[in-house]
């Protein structure tokens, strides 16, 4: 049997899970239309750009993510140190910039509670909404409702967009996390959409490497990582900096040498005769 969310997610097991949701449509989410022609190619932007900007709202860091022809594929960090440390401010300003929020916060924001009371219910509100921010649950909503409007609008109907509540899985250690990472990054690769992970439109991969070659064409930038995707921090140590314990240049490796493998039950891998990917 199904079980229920608050079962499946738990901090004290492990931060990461990998999240996918499926389009129910015949359109597709993304795509071109067989029958009418039509391309829905749009949407993977709609997306993809709802996704970057949810984590300035929430903590919760983007790890990895594929957008599909007719899913998505995240993998997700809870960052849970962050939401705590947040300010009762900080938390009323990041929930209004994704909600209308509550007449009293808005009165908090401006500095016109002035009894107890009002006090009290602030709190009580920012307690929630700091919960909220720190939830799965809650950052899928906010990445999904959007996008399912949109598209029902677009196609001048109503209804069902996706095929129902996302699915999620724990992934328990390092390993776990790049293997999925690495599998969330080459699934471009693997339906044949794209040769190379480079190439692959719409997925973190080609976000990282885009940000690495900025960094060499241009010496002054610094910090060669996407500000909106969780970055890579190098091998662990102590005090260990906030992100991904493993090197970006490893990762990038990590893909190219996993996607070169054929598998029976996928359609594509990156050719064999190409250089490896820290020469391309």
């Amino acid at each position: 049997m199904p079980k229920p969310r608050k079962s499946l997610i738990s901090l004290d097991v492990t931060p990461y899970y990998h999240c996918v949701s499926r389009c129910v449509r015949r359109t597709f989410l993304c795509g071109t239309d067989a029958l009418t022609g039509r391309s829905y190619e749009h949407r993977r932007g709609w997306v993809e750009q709802r996704l970057l900007e949810l984590p300035r709202h929430f903590a919760i860091e983007v790890s990895a993510y594929a957008v599909m022809s007719n899913h998505t594929h995240l993998v997700l960090h809870i960052n849970a140190q962050q939401a705590a440390a947040w300010s009762t401010t900080e938390v009323i300003e990041r929930w209004h910039g994704l909600f209308s929020g509550h007449p009293l916060t808005h009165r908090f924001l401006k500095g016109e509670t002035e009894s107890g009371a009002e006090q009290a219910k602030v709190e009580e509100i920012a307690r929630e909404w700091r919960q909220r921010l720190s939830s799965i649950s809650w950052f899928m909503r906010c990445l999904n409702e959007p996008i399912a409007r949109q598209a029902n609008e677009e196609d001048q109907c109503s209804g069902r967009f996706w095929e129902g509540r996302y699915k999620s899985q724990a992934l328990l250690d390092e390993a776990a996390v790049m293997a999925c990472m690495a599998y969330v990054d080459l699934n471009p690769v693997r339906a044949k959409m794209a040769d190379t992970p480079e190439a692959s439109d719409h997925t973190s991969i080609q976000r990282r490497i885009q940000a690495l070659e900025k960094s060499d064409t241009a010496p002054e930038e610094k910090n060669p990582q996407p500000a909106q995707l969780q970055p890579f921090v190098g091998y662990p140590r102590e005090p260990m900096p906030e992100g991904l314990p493993f090197r970006l240049h490893d990762y990038l490796t990590l893909v190219d040498w996993t996607g070169r493998c054929l598998r029976e039950d996928k359609r594509g891998a990156i050719d064999q005769a190409l250089p490896p990917i820290l020469e391309r």
